[in-house]
């Protein structure tokens, strides 16, 4: 399975379904969904590199927290991301949280350059899911608009 997402219609905010393969191809997925929420992601060049380390000892709260990161940088330091990558050590022996390093990479927010869509303002979780499948691992999110 490739990762992939898809919106689905909401009546006020912005829900996604992602999907992939790893925890760490959904995480990708789930960062893309909220990016291209705001801006056309084409627009944004990998130019900067921002590294971010997360914890937590459930896998759906460390997404969530991800995904709340990412609006961090977009409203503190006016970052947009196009491009992930992701590494996720999950708990073993007396270690009991994931712990995820991010790699992002994008652009400052340039209202000019950039194909801006809709301010996402916060990652809800009302009805915020994720579960493994027999393919993998999928999400569903709702972010407020």
């Amino acid at each position: 399975m490739t990762g992939k997402r898809k919106y689905i219609d909401h009546t006020a905010d912005i829900l996604f379904e992602a999907e992939g393969s790893t925890i760490e191809e959904l995480f990708e997925q789930c960062g893309l969904a909220v990016e291209e929420t705001q801006v056309e992601l084409s627009t944004v060049k990998p130019a900067i590199k921002k590294v971010f380390h997360l914890e937590n000892a459930k896998v759906d709260a460390l997404l969530f927290d991800f995904l709340d990161d990412l609006l961090f940088y977009k409203d503190a330091e006016q970052l947009l991301f196009s491009k992930f990558v992701l590494k996720l050590d999950r708990p073993q022996g007396n270690v009991n949280n994931f712990r995820l390093e991010v790699q992002a990479y994008g652009q400052k927010l340039d209202a000019e350059k950039h194909g801006l869509k809709v301010d996402v303002k916060a990652i809800t979780m009302h009805m915020f899911e994720v579960k493994k499948t027999a393919k993998g691992w999928k999400a569903k999110v709702l972010v407020d608009i």
